[in-house]
């Protein structure tokens, strides 16, 4: 009697993912890399599970030179997008920070394995997330990896600090000034000589505005070649490694590289800077040309001309026409004009017209003529951003402003002619578009 043959086992087809991941590029360009040595296990590992129906998916699903602190991973996307179409049943790591060392980004990628029904394996952990013993210990393992990534960070940031404390020079982009030469702050002649230009003529002007626009007339621009505008120059004057320290989290230290800038030179720029933009403007009024220097003329055509007094120790401006320096009082109608009214009045037409529609379209054309690509409402923006802004700019900004857009002020029995200049309007708009004018500062 024949035994019939027994009925043979179905076993079901589960399609294996490895997945692969290297935290440094370092390495990757060799023939065989970290990445293949963990393929080459996941596959082996996989080969052993043929009986149980195992078989690796053709596709590959690698990372290499990222970390695994994120899920923003080619690779990793990748293998979730096939999961989620249902290409892919078990996902085969060499070990369980490979895929993630955040316990809440692994969280995620469970989530997604168990919505479709895909089983995680660690080859060298040996545990699956299929059950709760596996579960269990994956997440211990995982917070450990956490722990150990977090520690690992903490050491580093320690390094950095105690070597900053030493002055020594920890990476990124060097001041203007400086080069890096083994990992060094080295002087650069060319560039340092700049820097103490900018520091000199600060103590002269007192406007980080004002010498960023010198500045940008002498051609000086970054390392990167960009223009250096206000904020910049404010930059350069509040870094203390031009006088040869190193700064870490608000606290400065001796550092290794040469000093640029004397300490002198640094405490007059910094007594000058702890003053507010206001009380830095009074203090140098006396020193800014008049307002309407060779602007404003008489009913008999004749220039008014500055001039001041003092009585009881205040200062009186006044402009003067040169038909009474000449042939004295009562010889022009006009003869002298308190300067702060005449000023002000002028000033206060300046700010109606960047008020005006009409005006602005006029602007918008002289404009066009040098930048094509100045809209009217660029225009407009900008004008209209320089109202506000009057009273915080300089006497020599607010000067230069007023003698680039008005040609002549007459003054006579009633009232004043005021007469602009529509390409100065135009070039004041493409100032303000670009950044030129901003605060007294």
């Amino acid at each position: 009697m024949t035994k019939s043959p027994e009925k043979s086992k179905v076993v079901r087809k589960l399609r294996c993912a490895v997945y692969t991941r290297k935290s440094s590029e370092e390495g990757l360009e060799q023939e065989f890399n970290s990445l293949h040595a963990q393929r080459e296990a996941c596959e082996a590992f996989i080969a052993s599970q043929r009986s149980e129906g195992w078989v690796l998916v053709r596709d590959q699903y690698d990372d290499g030179g990222i970390s695994g602190g994120t899920l923003e991973r080619p690779g990793l996307k990748q293998l979730l997008e096939d999961i989620e179409d249902g290409l892919v049943d078990v996902v085969v790591v060499y070990k369980i920070d490979r895929l993630s060392r955040s316990l809440a980004d692994f969280a995620k990628l469970v989530e997604v394995f168990d919505r479709n029904g895909v089983t995680f394996v660690s080859v060298t952990q040996s545990f699956n997330t299929t059950t709760s013993m596996g579960r269990l210990t994956l997440n211990i393992l995982l917070s450990f990896a956490q722990f150990e990534r977090e520690v690992t960070a903490e050491r580093i940031r320690d390094k950095v600090a105690a070597s900053r404390k030493k002055g020594m020079w920890m990476g990124g982009v060097p001041p203007f000034g400086y080069r890096v030469e083994n990992r060094k702050l080295v002087v650069d002649d060319e560039s340092a000589a700049h820097v103490r230009w900018i520091f000199a003529r600060f103590l002269e002007i007192g406007s980080c505005t004002e010498l960023a626009r010198e500045v940008g007339a002498r051609g000086i621009r970054t390392p990167r070649g960009n223009r250096i505008d206000k904020k910049y120059v404010y930059r350069m004057l509040s870094n203390r490694a031009y006088i040869g320290e190193a700064v870490h989290k608000g606290e400065s230290y001796p550092g290794e590289h040469d000093a640029i800038i004397d300490q002198e030179t640094w405490d007059r720029v910094h007594a000058i800077l702890q003053e507010s933009p206001r009380k830095r403007a009074a203090r140098t009024r006396a020193e800014t040309p008049a307002l309407l220097k060779g602007l404003l003329f008489g009913p008999d055509g004749a220039a008014f001309s500055p001039t001041h007094t003092r009585k009881g120790g205040r200062l009186y401006r006044y402009y003067v026409s040169q038909t009474v320096l000449k042939h004295g009082a009562g010889s022009c109608p006009v003869g002298r004009v308190p300067a702060g009214e005449i000023e002000a009045a002028v000033i206060d037409q300046l700010r109606a017209v960047f008020r005006q529609p009409e005006i602005v379209a006029g602007t918008w054309k002289g404009a066009r003529a040098h930048a094509d690509d100045i809209t009217e409402d660029d225009a407009r923006s900008a004008l209209q951003q320089l109202d506000p802004l009057w009273d915080e700019l300089f006497p020599a900004e607010q000067t230069r402003i007023v003698t680039l857009l008005v040609e002549r002020v007459d003054i006579g029995a009633n009232g004043l002619n005021f007469r602009l200049r529509v390409d100065g309007l135009g070039g004041l708009a493409r100032e303000m578009l670009v950044g030129g004018i901003g605060e007294a500062a």
